[in-house]
């Protein structure tokens, strides 16, 4: 992608601006900020043409407010404005990150910064992860700060590894993950490892509002990186160390070098093709056969209509025929920045499974403790380990340590939650075996508190390949795993809603249900018997009525244990403009009548989206399977 930086002089080029005022102060004011700062000219050329096409309310859109830390860091479209990823409000987020930084960290001078890239990019912005991971380790650098700058892309989860592995005070990973193809992100980890959340995010995020003029053209300088001394690249010592620590989860390497299971790798057009090949390597296992149209970085995406893998088998198109021209029985598909995972299996006679993220959690928590059990024969061992889950995530982990013994903890949604609570744990000897959410991320063992797509392939490719020694699919041993600790059967999606103040609307209408302050009492003409609402902290379970876990005002959630034993939550996405709505039936042990149990769930799931959502009233476009 061409240079951007443009010519830096502001002067002649706001000349005629005066002439093309938008009529509202504040807006004139904004529009102003914005060109007397920013130096790329594709962004710069973006607000011009707004003005002087008179489009008011794009330009306020984009001007009148500034990007906030969700679930998973900064994320936003990429483009000219301040609640858009682009140079500045890069360059903006670095300079708040520094100055933050030197607050907590007196060695930061020492410890330094790790910085990665994904491989999106966008022409018409002059916009690429990796210029911006540049203009994040020009910032840095500017100030005499270290930088650990990978001189490739990576996968986000090897950020979060190499601050801890070369002891860096944070970590900033440049990527939107599986978000459609306009997005990008700027996603921030503390010296942990763990993603950085409260009150760490709202603190950067004073800083950065501090720090909005760029300090000087250094941080316009992307070519300061091939400069300075202060500039390290650890991809080799990094890479070469991760494959290393991902040995101690491989557990049957002589089975795996006689398996004649094949398996397919997608790697989405994203970072994850070369890394799962050499994680298949350590394990002792023949490479996975890689979908050859989607194995190059390709930043549009260009052979599947969204770049998620956990939308299920219409994305996994073109791996499952690859699958099937192969005799391959197996597909693993890692997202864009190679941290989630979706598998598929075939099954005899009838198609494909693909599994849904709380089913893959099932397999993976019960092979993760399987083999720790192998290890560890003394019951007393299971006092320290622990397995963690999200609360919109299925409770299968819970079923598990009620009858195995070790501990089981929920997290609000958001990986950042499980990595700081993993950092915690570790604090007091205690070991984290598997943690996941139901978004199809999984983090087996504790080599990086982050949700690992690398590690999660080789580990279900392993588990797949015992398995078939014991004449077991996947699948076979997912309904062993639930004749074993009660069936939990689990649906999840979402309706798009693009209006924030009609999320509002409906959450405040859930609120008042039956009346002020009133809750529902009934979803599908089953009684409500707790309503736990996180973002007011409301809980009617607790004798205080008080939630544990901790309030979350910045987004909605609001969660419905029902007299049938359903669990039902709605929730916004932290990340995309969605209302996720997650359902559960646990039904205890011997409970196996599947049909009755699915049917019964179905009810509830219509009415919890028809009742209280009301997509055709409130215009929520329904996801497209």
């Amino acid at each position: 992608m061409e240079d951007t930086a443009g010519t830096g002089g502001n002067g002649n080029q706001n000349a005629n601006l005066g002439q093309r005022r938008t009529g509202e102060p504040q807006l004139d004011e904004a529009v102003q900020q914005w060109l007397d700062w920013d130096r790329n000219k594709w962004t710069r050329a973006q607000v011009e043409s707004l003005v002087a096409a008179g489009r008011l309310e794009d330009l306020r859109s984009r001007l009148c407010s500034r990007m906030s830390f969700g679930t998973a860091g900064l994320r936003a479209p990429m483009g000219a404005g301040f609640n858009r990823i682009n140079d500045l409000t890069v360059i903006q987020s670095s300079q708040g990150l520094y100055a933050y930084l030197c607050r907590c960290f007196a060695d930061l001078g020492s410890r330094g910064v790790v910085v990665g890239y994904d491989t999106r990019g966008q022409e018409e912005s002059g916009c690429s992860s990796q210029r911006l991971a540049k203009l994040t380790a020009a910032v840095m650098l500017s100030r005499d700060v270290p930088v650990h700058l990978f001189s490739s892309f990576v996968p986000t989860p090897y950020v979060p590894y190499a601050v801890k592995r070369l002891g860096a005070a944070s970590g900033v990973m440049i990527t939107a993950s599986h978000n459609p193809k306009e997005d990008n992100g700027y996603k921030v980890y503390w010296c942990s490892g763990a993603q950085i959340a409260s009150p760490h995010d709202k603190e950067v995020l004073r800083c950065i509002e501090e720090q909005l003029e760029p300090w000087s053209a250094s941080c316009w300088d992307e070519e300061l990186v091939d400069r300075s001394s202060l500039r390290t690249d650890p991809l080799t010592q990094i890479n070469s160390c991760y494959m290393d620590d991902l040995t101690s989860l491989c557990f049957h390497r002589d089975l795996n070098r006689s398996c004649t299971l094949k398996f397919v790798h997608s790697s989405f057009h994203g970072v994850g093709h070369d890394f799962v090949q050499q994680a298949f390597q350590v394990f002792g296992f023949a490479s996975p056969v890689p979908v050859p149209e989607q194995k190059d970085p390709d930043p549009n995406f260009s052979s599947v209509r969204c770049p998620n893998p956990e939308e299920g088998e219409s994305v996994l198109e073109l791996s499952l025929l690859l699958a099937e021209r192969e005799n391959a029985r197996i597909v693993l598909a890692t997202d864009p920045d190679a941290d989630r995972l979706a598998v598929a299996e075939r099954s005899d006679g009838c198609g494909w499974k693909v599994f849904s993220g709380n089913e893959l959690a099932a397999l993976l928590g019960w092979w993760m403790f399987f083999n720790w059990k192998e290890s560890h024969p003394d019951p007393a061992d299971t006092n320290s380990v622990y397995m963690l889950a999200t609360t919109v995530s299925s409770k299968i982990l819970q079923a598990f340590a009620r009858i195995e013994g070790f501990h089981f903890e929920e997290t609000l949604p958001g990986f950042k939650w499980i990595g700081n609570r993993i950092h915690e744990l570790s604090k007091t000897g205690n070991k984290v075996i598997f943690a996941f959410e139901e978004s199809i991320g999984f983090l087996c063992g504790s080599i990086v508190p982050e949700k690992d797509g690398v590690s999660a392939a080789v580990v279900v490719a392993e588990m797949a390949a015992y398995l078939q020694t014991r004449k077991l699919s996947l699948n076979q041993q997912l309904q062993n795993i639930f004749r074993t600790y009660g069936y939990h059967m689990s649906k999840t999606s979402y309706v798009t809603c693009n209006d924030p103040p009609t999320i509002q609307r409906i959450f405040s209408r859930i609120r008042n249900f039956a009346g002020d302050d009133l809750y529902p009492k009934a979803c599908g003409g089953i009684q409500i018997v707790h309503v736990r609402d996180v973002t007011t902290g409301y809980d009617s379970s607790r004798p205080d009525l008080r939630s544990v876990l901790p309030v979350s005002r910045s987004s909605q959630m609001i969660t419905f244990t029902l007299q049938n034993g359903v669990v039902a939550t709605l929730r916004t996405s932290g990340t995309e403009p969605k209302i996720k709505y997650y359902t559960e039936f646990c039904a205890a042990p011997g409970q196996s009548d599947v049909s009755q149990l699915e049917d019964e769930l179905r009810k509830v799931t219509d009415a919890l989206l028809d009742e209280f959502l009301e997509p055709d009233k409130n215009h929520l476009v329904r996801r497209s399977v």
